[in-house]
């Protein structure tokens, strides 16, 4: 069962795959993006690769639980999502994905790729 996550941001997208049956899941891509709105041709050529069974969309919300500019954005793209591909998706708190991804090791601005996969992992741990 493939499922693809996504730490949506308006400049760029980090893409990773998450593979419920095995637990795992890598990082894959991140694209670019204007405004909020991806490079559909390079999210179409993703999609085509994995044919996942779902997506997952990290949620941006603050510290007190509340959503901002960014949390009705992600899921603005959540919905484009949705109706584009014809396919469930599912929104997932992704505090502090960023923060842990440079506590990884990811640089400022390469992060967008490992932040999708800690919010791939955050969802596989969540068992759902």
């Amino acid at each position: 069962m493939t499922h693809l996550a996504f730490d949506f941001g308006t400049s760029h997208i980090g893409i990773a795959v998450a593979e419920y049956r095995w637990g795992i899941a890598a990082g894959i891509a991140t694209i670019s993006a204007k405004r909020g709105i991806p490079d559909w041709k390079a999210l179409e050529d993703i999609m085509k690769k994995w044919q996942p069974e779902g997506l997952i969309v990290g949620l941006p919300l603050n510290m007190d639980d509340s959503e901002s500019d960014m949390s009705n954005a992600a899921r603005l793209f959540g919905k484009r999502l949705r109706e584009r591909y014809q396919t469930n998706v599912e929104f997932i708190d992704e505090r502090l994905s960023t923060f842990e991804a440079r506590h990884r090791g990811a640089k400022r601005g390469s992060d967008h790729e490992l932040a999708a996969q800690i919010i791939a992992e955050t969802w596989l741990n969540s068992g759902d």
